[in-house]
């Protein structure tokens, strides 16, 4: 029971949640999807981020959600987000099937229940798919060819990139709280609550001194973007095709939207 507890205690340590973020963002370029062209991901994000919302036939949603499942197995999700991802569709709408059948629903009250959990489902998942298969390099110079401002685009691959670097800094001030302090004893029941409470309470101290790190990170990483000439970069149109002209239409783009296309046909048929 011991061995157990400790490998659970592993899987949520925050090495484990940087290591499967950073595998999400970086760890899957050798994929299927990872090697479609950002546009091309991009507008079918668009389509089965949008598309279902106007959809209330039951078959042709579990039959989209069928295909964005496929997808998300071929990008090789991270398995963390996969348990984000079955939380959150638990907690927007899944608990309400549960909690509509053990008070007295019936087939014509979880029908509806239904068709919203696919909706969230089917979005969702478009989401890590896409996501899962474009780094930041990738989703900017995507998004910089539809003609979202540079400033949005570059904000993103920022954002993609500081992730980990927040996640060590968070690392570095629990350390720091843990070293000059002593944690309570954690043997016996009442032991455990105390330890899980001084956790917890460590957790809420850190957030202070670590939105004051990446504040001062923030700044000499500006700093060193107008050392460089970012701001003129983003004006200049030359160098704005320079960062574009890597983004290049192949037969896979192709093969993509039309087993896309076909299978989407097929929900129609089978659900008309």
């Amino acid at each position: 029971m011991k061995a157990v507890t400790e490998q659970l205690w592993d899987k949520f340590s925050l090495d484990f949640l940087r290591n499967q973020v950073l595998k999400n963002a970086y760890g899957n370029d050798d994929t299927i999807i990872a090697k479609i062209d950002p546009r091309t991901l991009l507008i079918w994000y668009i389509f089965f981020g949008v598309f279902p919302w106007f959809m209330h036939n039951p078959t042709l949603l579990l039959g989209l959600f069928i295909f964005v499942a496929v997808t998300t197995r071929l990008a090789k999700v991270a398995p963390l987000v996969l348990v984000l991802f079955c939380f959150g569709v638990f907690t927007q709408s899944g608990y309400l099937l549960i909690v509509s059948w053990f008070f007295g629903g019936n087939l014509e009250t979880l029908a509806p229940l239904l068709i919203m959990t696919l909706k969230v489902s089917i979005t969702s998942l478009a989401s890590i798919t896409v996501f899962s298969g474009l780094n930041p390099d990738r989703l900017a110079s995507g998004l910089l060819w539809f003609g979202c401002p540079d400033q949005f685009a570059f904000s993103i691959a920022f954002a993609y990139r500081i992730l980990p670097i927040l996640m060590e800094e968070f690392q570095n001030i629990l350390l720091s709280y843990r070293l000059r302090g002593q944690a309570p004893d954690n043997s016996g029941w009442r032991g455990k609550i105390r330890y899980v409470i001084y956790q917890v309470r460590i957790i809420m101290l850190s957030f202070l001194p670590l939105m004051l790190n990446i504040a001062k990170r923030s700044r000499t990483t500006v700093e060193a973007l107008e050392l460089r000439g970012y701001r003129y970069a983003n004006q200049n149109k030359v160098i704005k095709k320079m960062k574009i002209k890597m983004l290049q239409l192949s037969q896979l783009d192709f093969y993509f939207a039309l087993i896309s296309i076909a299978w989407l046909w097929g929900c129609f048929v089978v659900a008309s």
